[in-house]
């Protein structure tokens, strides 16, 4: 077996990985094709490969937590389960590490199968909390709920960007979460979140009051199945049900555009969206614990 350095002759084989053993998440080619070809690779985005007899048998990804202070990292590591045992997933887990430590991060987090617990605590892992995925066929939503006077809805990319920066920076920290975010520049915004492939802007949506983001949800994926990543409302504006309006909205586009899946997760204790996802028809698939260490 070897362990390495992902490459672009990697995707395919990485992306069937994925929809065997984690098919409660949204990994694509077009974002993985990406993230291997990217000449300038942002700080802390690594992405590993276990290979055996030219198949990939594990998989791991690492990013920063943008805006984090003091500065976090993230990691998701897969093992085919016939490959087990055999140290790929301490090998990719220590490259992991190790890629972020180059980049500043004084923790890592991931979301691991809770029989994986046991053994991430070798590596000083302690759970902080649950994470549960859902899923639901967008043709199943239910009617779309009013709108009320004096707001509009409109999809993401018909918006200046700005418009929904502004949002974000609000609903980065406010947001559950072990990170303490701060805020993240707007440039780092642009190139990290906007304009990163794999965003879904025309199947995401907003409502606004005047040009005014007062509350939105944000997606990715392929137009097959499609990952919706935060949803967020403006303090002020919170007891409205436009989370539920937005994401009910997006729900709408993404049946009409012919999208069959469409996937989330929520922390667990996070009421309010657990409540909304319910309403929407969205059922649980898989439950992780949420595990800590420092670097």
């Amino acid at each position: 077996m070897e362990i390495r350095p992902a490459v672009l002759d990697d995707v395919d084989s990485a992306v069937v990985l994925h929809k065997l053993f984690a098919p409660y998440l949204v990994v694509t080619g077009t974002q993985l094709r990406h993230r291997l070809r990217d000449r300038i690779v942002p700080p802390g985005a690594g992405t590993f490969a276990a290979v055996a007899d030219g198949e990939v048998v594990g998989w791991a990804t690492t990013g920063l937590i943008g805006g984090s202070d003091p500065l976090d990292g993230q990691l998701r590591l897969i093992v085919d389960p016939a490959y087990r045992g055999r140290g790929a997933g301490g090998e990719l887990l220590e490259l992991a590490h190790e890629e972020l430590r180059r980049a500043g991060a004084v923790s890592a987090r991931v979301f691991a199968d809770p029989d994986a617990a046991a053994w991430a605590s070798r590596w000083g892992y302690r759970q902080t909390r649950l994470v549960h995925y859902a899923e639901m066929d967008p043709q199943k939503a239910p009617e779309l709920p009013p709108v009320p006077d004096g707001l509009r809805l409109a999809p993401l990319d018909s918006l200046d960007p700005r418009q929904v920066y502004a949002a974000d920076e609000v609903a980065q920290r406010t947001k559950p979460g072990d990170a303490n975010i701060t805020t993240r520049p707007y440039e780092d915004w642009l190139a990290g979140v906007w304009e990163l492939p794999g965003m879904v802007l025309d199947l995401s949506v907003a409502v606004l009051d005047g040009d005014q983001v007062v509350a939105f949800t944000l997606g990715n994926g392929d137009h097959h199945k499609v990952w919706s990543q935060m949803t967020a409302t403006l303090p002020d504006r919170r007891g409205l049900g436009l989370a539920k309006l937005v994401k009910c909205a997006a729900l709408h586009g993404a049946a009409e555009a012919g999208v069959v899946g469409m996937h989330t997760a929520n922390y667990d204790g996070n009421s309010p969206m657990i409540a909304v996802n319910h309403w929407l028809g969205y059922t649980r698939t898989a439950t992780h614990k949420v595990l800590i260490t420092h670097l």
